[in-house]
């Protein structure tokens, strides 16, 4: 993922702003004009909950992914690391560590029967994250996973990319594969003694226009990389394109549209998710890190950590969200129209944070009781208003009404203002046609004595038909 886009090329293109984080504008989306890839669209936006996953030798540090090797960004990738006199050391080090990676306690089917049963619909996982380095068996380059330096590839799950795509898919996920377009270990993009000498920046090292011969190997370095995830590992749903500065506005044109077509060749439902770029191959936009402030009538996800992470740091349970947090920010990304992709950072060894573990059963319990009013649903005026947010799913409306803490006074009366007519009101996992009043600001609801528990729960959820 990146970390922070402020880059001067970022900034050419139109994006809201909020915090740190950017995105494309909903009016730089362009509507497909393929039926399949819109009946793909509406699937998507359905499925409201994504496992996002960050995980390769990195892990192994507990630090950033990739960021930390550019010199560009080291002003905020390389706080807490003790670089000494020379960052070119640890940067080798990084590299290396694909030879003491070995995460012999990885199965791909538990984080599937965990995700499954707790209401995610699909995985986003790291297949190659700028640093270059590998999650599947490719064929360009050794610097892999099952590759003859790293100690894990002789395991029966060296494969990580097809153990993993196997397994949810099996559980009836979809599959959504991040892929940075950019790459840092091969000598097609950072050349060696070219250009920039050792000091390093998010961007190739020279100029394609100065080497087109060179930068016709990285294209075609790329298309190879990305068609054998295409070919050789089942159905994808989705392509996720990280490494928003490679664009033809910057000199950096790997042709996307050649390959992405050449893959619809045999996956012809295939998504793209061309971060930051707009365009007819930006089928969804992906905030990072943030939710926008508005609801939005085109596809997007919101990509964001359950820690404080995109990969696993070692830390306490203080720095994961909580689950009210968690849900809360599930309800208002919905309301808005999007999903969530929620990011969880695997340990070295092949595990999940005992923690994340925890945190994934206790969203699933929620789900599974409130999920009616998440899942295939859609944006619903006035969308949000105060603590309440709304979602609508046919003729049915559903009213989430959030509590801030379990402290908060639980009223007998609940405000939501909405103004459509409608025959009753229930309260969902509670009682059904409640008292209501109309108001000059909406409806008034009565909850019932029962429904109104000493703690406050994470949301009162209305089913409004």
């Amino acid at each position: 993922m990146s970390q922070k886009n402020t880059t001067k090329e970022q900034e050419q293109v139109p994006i809201v702003r909020r915090g740190v984080h950017s995105y494309s504008k909903a009016e730089q989306w362009v509507k497909p004009e393929s039926p399949l890839l819109l009946e793909r669209l509406e699937w998507f936006k359905d499925q409201k909950l994504g496992l996002m996953m960050h995980w390769a030798p990195y892990s192994q540090l507990g630090v950033i992914s990739s960021w930390p090797l550019s010199d560009g960004d080291a002003a905020w990738s390389r706080a807490n690391i003790d670089w000494g006199v020379d960052a070119e050391e640890f940067k080798q080090q990084y590299y290396a560590l694909n030879k003491t990676f070995n995460p012999v306690r990885f199965q791909p089917e538990l984080w599937a029967d965990l995700a499954a049963e707790n209401g995610f619909k699909y995985l986003n996982f790291t297949t190659k994250h700028h640093d270059g380095f590998c999650m599947w068996d490719t064929q360009t380059t050794d610097y892999r996973i099952t590759g003859p330096d790293c100690p894990f590839h002789t395991h029966k799950y060296a494969d990580v990319c097809k153990q993993l795509f196997d397994a949810f898919r099996a559980k009836g996920l979809g599959i959504s594969t991040y892929f940075s377009k950019a790459d840092w270990h091969t000598p097609s993009y950072w050349a060696p003694g070219m250009a920039c000498g050792t000091v390093t920046s998010r961007g190739a090292s020279y100029d394609p226009k100065e080497y087109p011969s060179l930068w016709e190997q990285f294209v075609q370095f790329t298309h190879e990389q990305i068609m054998e995830l295409m070919t050789n590992y089942g159905r994808i749903d989705m392509l996720w394109l990280d490494g928003g500065w490679v664009r033809e506005s910057r000199g950096e044109n790997i042709r996307l549209g050649e390959v992405v077509e050449k893959a619809r060749e045999i996956q012809p439902w295939l998504l793209t998710a061309d971060r930051g770029i707009g365009g007819q191959y930006e089928n969804v936009i992906t905030p990072e890190q943030t939710v926008p402030e508005g609801a939005l009538d085109v596809p997007w996800e919101s990509c964001i950590t359950m820690g404080a992470g995109w990969s696993f740091r070692y830390e306490n349970e203080l720095d994961y969200k909580s689950v009210r947090q968690l849900i809360h920010l599930l309800i208002e990304v919905v309301a808005k129209g999007g999903n969530l992709a929620l990011n969880v950072g695997p340990q070295p060894d092949g595990r999940l944070p005992k923690t994340a573990i925890s945190r994934i059963k206790s969203l699933g319990e929620w789900l599974k009781v409130y999920g009616e009013g998440i899942y295939g649903t859609r944006i619903c005026e006035p969308y949000s208003a105060g603590n309440s947010y709304f979602t609508r799913k046919g003729d049915t409306i559903y009213a989430f009404y959030l509590y801030k803490d379990e402290s908060e006074a639980v009223q007998e009366e609940v405000l939501l203002p909405i103004t459509q007519a409608f025959d009753r009101i229930d309260l969902v996992g509670g009682q059904d046609n409640l008292e209501y009043r109309r108001s000059e600001h909406g409806i008034v609801v009565r909850v019932s004595d029962n429904d109104r528990i000493a703690q406050a729960p994470i949301a009162h959820v209305f089913r409004i038909r």
